[in-house]
Parts: structure tokens; sequence; C-alpha cells
């Protein structure tokens, strides 16, 4: 058996003694929309990131049956695909760290073995292993029986001492990018849109739930039914395991959690049926019909994962003050960019998150104002920034750019504030050039226009250009999606309040007293006409400011700032103990570098429980930067490695190597 893997993916094999190959190439579904729409559709790009002949035959419809056995961690399936077949003999199919026990075709109750080959794992282990079900021309059915291994890099397995209840285990996937073939064999490519149903089978004490329609109690069996009529990616296929309770806060929308959790999240998260409204204000009818969250255990390693009708998200957003959500509303607002209307490819990555960005601030405008929503643009574009210093020393400078060239690379290397934030500044650049008005009708009729497609940079482009009109030299989409950096027509987004915790901080540097409590008297007249002084404390307090606001305070003070000056803001403001994940991971970066030694503890606490990657390899990251934190980290890593998911825990690993 050869494999060749190269740009164009042809793929040489032998099956039952003979040879077959194939040019492997992406999805170009038949377009339903308009003229316009159906023209640009036509155009087809191939994706560097799977096997799959999609071509030549491609899944319509998927039928899951799960056996989820927390025993053995093994989850028992079979993946029965329904296909379109263009009139081809072979199928191929994306599968890694599966163990597959045999294939059929033909509808359940008519099925008859066939022949399979498995192909060798590409070099870098990244894209897994081609699977080649020989089939007939006019095959319709293929049923793939598997079990998943310890390599299934999509599941997370959690011990009951792992979660909120102490008492019941849980298990979720996380398949974006490309980790859904590591718990089921399927054609793993963003550009094919199918439908899919499953029936899953788990220990009667726990509940499951999908990304699909869900019950919203526990049933008495384990027995588990659930439907997605609406054509999805593979990568938004999602499982969650565990006691869980639900909380409606309408009939559309509610949440999903261990009970120890219910009254902190129902508190947290009610402002979501106004978000969605404020979100259909601006875009449109949300079109998923219910819109529910699911709080993950700690290990989860994003914010949140927008996985349709059922938002996967992080504890660490719960701050208690609903400081972070705008999590909430980002996953909200990929309801209609990346769920709706998804990147064709990995390359493409900034057309799910640049835009979800730029409609998450419309979002966070329409209910908090336009000084918050600016506050947020600017504290990410700071990000942003020095995102773009870190890419530029890499051995990928050329990664600024929106649009990437990841062939040979894993996919999560897009995953970086070039696709969300440079992203939504190039929207946020575009609505200044032709208005808010022009803006959101030509994002409405996108929206509409793509709806439940897939579409590549270059025919967003020549959309955009039809609808808008616009002209190389009144705006250079060329320099934002193909060059590196900030094109120098870039909005610029100030907040005054920004500025003001950066005087703060100044003033700190220069006299650690500004924050300490500061007494002073008013005189009052008594009705006898006497007269009486009261005195009372003006004091900064962590709660009149919003996250973003510390954040930047933070930011401001000197790398060299010292233990002692540390120990003063503590002293004052408790960011080392104030359970805000933003605050203390850039409190914590900052104390690792002035030897803050009285962090130490919580530091350790903190990495030992949090998964998200956003916080835990920042962390580390700092602690790499001299060799005695680096053996510390090596320590910290080695000892609690096993409490981060697989995305996670292969950052740090790839870190700590350097």
């Amino acid at each position: 058996m050869i494999i060749v893997v190269g740009k164009l993916r042809w793929i040489c094999f032998l099956i039952i003694g003979f040879l077959v190959s194939y040019c492997i190439v992406s999805c170009d579904p038949e377009p339903k929309n308009t003229s316009t729409t159906t023209e640009l559709l036509a155009d087809s790009t191939y994706d560097d990131h799977s096997y799959s002949n999609l071509k030549k035959i491609r899944t319509t419809h998927l039928d899951l049956e799960l056996d989820v056995n927390f025993n053995t961690k093994i989850i028992y399936g079979v993946a029965r695909h329904t296909m379109d077949n263009k009139g081809c003999d072979t199928a191929i199919f994306d599968s890694k760290g599966l163990h597959i026990q045999k294939i059929t075709i033909g509808p359940k109750g008519q099925e008859r073995e066939t022949d399979f080959v498995i192909g060798n794992m590409d070099k870098d282990s990244i894209l897994g292993q081609p699977l080649l079900v020989k089939v007939q021309q006019d095959t319709k059915f293929i049923n793939i029986y598997y079990q998943t291994t310890e390599q299934s890099a999509a599941l997370d397995w959690l011990d009951p001492e792992q979660t909120s209840s102490k008492k019941h285990p849980f298990l979720y996937t996380q398949g974006q990018a490309i980790l859904t073939r590591t718990w089921i064999p399927l054609q793993d490519s963003p550009s094919n849109r199918f439908t899919y149903s499953a029936k899953v089978n788990v220990p009667k004490e726990l509940m499951a739930v999908m990304s699909a329609t869900n019950n919203h109690h526990k049933n008495e069996n384990g027995e588990y039914y659930f439907e997605m009529e609406q054509a999805i990616p593979s990568y938004l296929i999602a499982l969650g395991v565990g006691d869980l309770q639900y909380h409606a806060f309408d009939k559309r929308c509610g949440v999903f959690c261990e009970p120890q959790l219910m009254s902190a999240c129902s508190n947290e998260f009610s402002d979501l049926p106004a978000m969605i409204s404020a979100a259909e204000r601006l875009y449109g009818k949300y079109q998923w019909k219910q819109y529910d969250l699911l709080v993950l255990p700690y290990s989860f390693p994003f914010g949140g994962m927008e996985n349709p009708r059922l938002t996967f998200v992080s504890p660490t957003i719960i701050a208690g003050d609903k400081s972070l959500v705008s999590v909430i509303a980002h996953e909200l607002a990929h309801s209609w960019s990346g769920n709706l209307v998804t990147n064709r490819s990995w390359d493409d990555f900034w057309l799910n998150e640049g835009f979800t960005v730029y409609f998450e601030h419309r979002i966070m405008e329409q209910l908090k104002g336009k000084e918050i929503a600016d506050i947020l643009s600017e504290i990410e574009f700071y990000e942003l920034e020095d995102e773009i210093k870190r890419i530029e020393k890499s051995n990928h400078p050329e990664d600024s750019r929106l649009v990437l060239d990841l062939e040979g690379r894993d996919p999560d290397d897009a995953m970086t504030d070039i696709a969300y934030v440079k992203g939504a500044y190039f929207l946020k650049t575009l609505e200044r050039k032709i208005g808010r008005k022009k803006m959101d009708a030509f994002l409405n009729d996108y929206f509409k226009d793509f709806a439940f497609e897939t579409v590549n940079t270059s025919i967003f482009e020549r959309y955009l250009k039809k609808k808008i009109q616009l002209n190389s030299a009144s705006f250079n989409t060329n320099d934002w999606f193909y060059k590196k950096g900030i094109p120098k027509n870039c909005i610029t987004i100030h907040s005054t309040r920004l500025r003001k915790m950066e005087a703060l901080a100044n003033q700190f540097v220069a006299n650690p007293k500004v924050l300490a409590p500061k007494k002073f008297f008013k005189y009052f007249r008594k009705r006898n006409g006497r007269r009486y002084k009261k005195m009372f404390v003006e004091k900064i307090e962590r709660k009149d400011h919003i996250v973003q606001e510390w954040m930047t305070f933070i930011r401001q003070l000197p790398d060299d700032i010292g233990a002692e000056k540390m120990r003063i803001v503590d002293k004052y403001l408790h960011f080392t103990t104030c359970g805000n994940s933003e605050i203390q991971t850039e409190w914590f970066i900052l104390g690792i570098r002035n030897k803050y030694n009285a962090q130490r503890s919580k530091i350790e606490d903190f990495i030992s429980k949090v998964g998200r990657r956003k916080y835990t390899l920042p962390i580390y990251e700092a602690l790499c930067e001299t060799p005695e934190n680096k053996a510390w980290a090596n320590e910290l890593f080695n000892e609690y490695k096993a409490n981060y998911h697989t995305v996670t825990r292969n950052s740090i690993a790839k870190l700590l190597k350097k």
C-alpha cells in the first residue's frame, strides 16, 4: 500500500488485487440560493486536512449508535452513513485513534460486509489515516462498526474527583478543528454539511446531551435519542455525558450544568434571552430552534464552543458578576457566522471567527452600550498587536495574514488573534468606509444568501465587491487578506476609561499610596445652627471598574515592578484571590516575572484545575522564561496534565520541549 500526501492529495492503494487512485478534493455542495450565490458556490477548493473524496461520494446524513462505557473509557459505536454517490467504487473517510471492527453496505437489517483498507498515518500524525471502503457504484448506505481508544483525542473522560459533584464521572467531546475523526469515522472536512441522528446509551444515573434536540430531563433507562435535521459540518457534532440538571430561562433557551453549579449558572446567564433578541434585531431570526448552554468541568480547553443548539462553556466564565458573559455573546453570534455560514477550509478560519467577534461586539453594544463595546474592542486590539509580535518571531511569520496556507500543519495553528481580532477589525474598518446602515444590510444578505453553505475568502471577496461595489483604490481587501500585519487603513478605537486606568497605573508606580483609602471630613449644620464634622473614607475598589479596565491597569504596570509593589496592590485590590480568571491570569504572569512568591500556591491551585488554554498556556509561557521556573513548570505539568484536555495538554507539552 502506497500513500503520498501532497497538495492534491493523490492516494494510491491496493484493494483486493486491483489498484485504485483518486484525487482528493473538498466538497462542492449544490447551492440553493440566488443566482449570484449559485455562481460563487461553484468555486471549489482543496481541503488539506481531509482524505475524503467528497467530489465522488459524500455523506448527506449520519446516524450514530453509541454505547458510552465509563469503566473501560471506550465508546462502542456504529456510524451509519447515507451517501450521495456519484458512481464511484471506493469511499474514503477520515479516521484517527479508532479501532475499526467491520464495515457493511446496505440499509440497516439488509447489510453485507465489504472490504476496507486503513492507510498509513501521515508523517506528523496530524491527519490520521484514510479509511478506504469498497462500494458499488450505486451504494447509498455505508455502516462502520468501531470503538474509540486511548488515542481518541476528542474525548475527555473525567473521573469523579475532577467534577463539581465529586461523585459522578463526566465525558465531553471537542471536535474543532479535526478531532471529530478521533471519535467518529467520517468525512471530516468543514466543506461538507450533513444532518445527523443518534441513539446514545449511558449509565442510568447520568444524562446525555448533544448538539441536536435534547431532552431536558434524565430518563430511567439511560437511553437518549437525538436529531439534528439542519445540515452542519462534522466539527460541530458534540456529546456531553454527566450528572446534569436543566434550568430554562424561557421557552427556547436555558442551561445544563451539574447540580452544584445550578444556582451560580442560573444567575450568571440570566441575560441570555435578551442576548438572543439583540442578535435577532441585528442579523435576522435565530434559525436553530433551541439555544442552550452546557457548563463543563474546568478541564475544557476553551471559553466556549459554538456547538449548534448546545454551546459548551467553561466554568471559568462564571465570575459572579456577569463580567465575562461576552463569551456567551460570542458563541451565540456563531449561530450566524460559523454555524449558519461556515469556512470551507481551515485556511479561511477568519471567516468563522472574525465575523463572530464583530457580531459579538455589536450584541454587547446593544446590551451594554457603545462605551463597553469599545473597551472590548481596544483590549483585544492590544492582544492582537502582542500576537503579531509573537508570530513575527515564529517559524511562520506569514501567519499574520487572514488567509493562511496550513498544508502539512495542524489547523489549530489558525486559532490565533489574527483570525478573531484582525478579522473583526477588517469588518469594523469596512463599516467605517461604507457606513453602518449599508454594512448591516450587507451582512443580513450574506447570512441569508449563504445560509447552511460553506464559503472561502475568494467567494466572500467577490460577493463583497459585487454587493458593495468596492474597488481596490477605495478599499484594498488584498492588504487585509493576503499581507502580513495590520493594514494602514485599520480603524483606531480609543476608550477614555482605559486611558484613565493607564494613568492610575502610572500614578501607582510613582506613588503606591494612591491606592490607599483616603480619609476626609465634611461639615454639616444642625437645626440649632451648630456645626459638626463627619469623617468619610474614599477608596478605589475592584468592583468600581470592569474586568477589562483592571486588565489594562495590570498591563500598564512595568514588567519589573517588584514584589513589594505587587503586595501593595494585592493589599487593596486582592487580585491574587479575586476569582476572576482574566484578572488572575494577567496578575499571575506579572508575579512570576517579579518573583512574587506570595502567589505561588495560588498559581498552582489555578493551573491544577483550569484547563482553558487561553489562561493556562500563557502562565506556562511565563514560567519558561527562567530555568528555575521552567523546572517548576515541568513539575506542575507532570503532576496535573491529566486534568487538561488533549488540546491544552499538547500545546503545553510542545512549549516545554523547546
